[in-house]
């Protein structure tokens, strides 16, 4: 199988090109900074990896190498919860992900020998919300600035249907490995200083790395999966249960509280990415015979520090 990959140098990317890589696959890293990724995957070890350098945001040559391929994975798109959103990161986060997936649709309807399925990402900001409903696949979007964002990358992923291309649109949850948000939560915890997140409240819906990784194995293999899915673990945690979970595991108090101030001093209205949360089950993930590895948090928690 031949794959293209977006965002391959990214916290769930990286370890995808190694899986593809490992089961014998050819892989086309798709990227901003060809140096960056020539290091991250050297030749005389990722033999089959190809590095192409592209602008995500522009049409342009790089297209050329969609046509060939067996299946494309679109996991481009700027950090949500690291900057302050401010009109013009607003902009850049719309942008990062509506137009990359805008022009990798292009190039699918341009290609001579289409890929068969396109695995798009999305995220579970989709749904909005709630600390006391539920989210399943089939459940509205919400109507804030993340849930516009999901809605517009979904939109202009579905365009690839047109060419008879399978669709498989992944809403990723909060993804835990050694990085990511779990590598932001550690330092305080290990220093004596952990703690739940603004109230402890809200949901934190999750799912380990390598089951990312699996689903997404999954999506580029069974024809059968289309549509819609949740990339989460079945069992969703409140803040206050994961902080104190992880303070079990690093074996370390859970007790000084970060409050939500000074979240919002830092990120302003990107706060509500760690501040808000919502419960999301993954119901078509289930139905679709999925089986995850880690579908409880302790374990997935352990697993991530034990390999640190």
């Amino acid at each position: 199988m031949k794959v293209a990959v977006t965002g391959a140098t990214g916290f769930v990317g990286s370890r995808l090109v190694e899986q593809l890589h490992m089961e014998g696959h050819e892989v086309i890293v798709l990227t901003r900074n060809a140096e960056q990724a020539k290091q991250r995957f050297p030749n005389s070890v990722f033999t089959r990896v190809t590095v192409v350098a592209y602008n995500p945001r522009e049409a342009g040559d790089w297209q050329a190498v969609i046509s060939g391929c067996d299946g494309i994975v679109n996991l481009a798109g700027e950090p949500i919860a690291e900057h302050r959103w401010t009109p013009e990161h607003k902009q850049l986060l719309l942008d990062s992900r509506i137009l990359t997936t805008q022009h990798l649709v292009d190039a699918i309807h341009q290609a001579t020998s289409k890929p068969s399925v396109l695995v798009n990402a999305s995220a579970i900001g989709f749904y909005g919300t709630s600390e006391t409903a539920s989210f399943d696949e089939t459940s509205p979007a919400g109507n804030d600035f993340l849930a516009e964002i999901c809605q517009k990358w979904e939109a202009a992923a579905q365009g690839v249907t047109a060419s008879g291309t399978r669709l498989v649109i992944l809403r990723l949850g909060i993804v835990l490995g050694m990085g990511g948000a779990l590598g932001k939560m550690l330092p305080p915890f290990r220093m004596f200083a952990g703690g739940p997140i603004g109230s402890g409240r809200q949901w934190f819906s999750w799912i380990h790395r390598d089951d990312v990784v699996a689903l997404i194995m999954q999506a580029l293999t069974q024809p059968e999966m289309q549509g819609i899915y949740n990339a989460t673990a079945p069992n969703p945690v409140r803040m206050e249960d994961l902080c104190q979970t992880l303070g079990q595991v690093l074996q370390r108090p859970s007790w000084l509280p970060v409050p939500s101030f000074a979240l919002e001093a830092m990120l302003g209205e990107g706060a509500k990415v760690v501040l808000e949360g919502q419960q999301v089950l993954p119901k078509q993930t289930l139905a679709s015979g999925f089986q995850y590895t880690y579908p409880t948090v302790k374990p997935a928690l352990e697993q991530v520090l034990a390999a640190g």
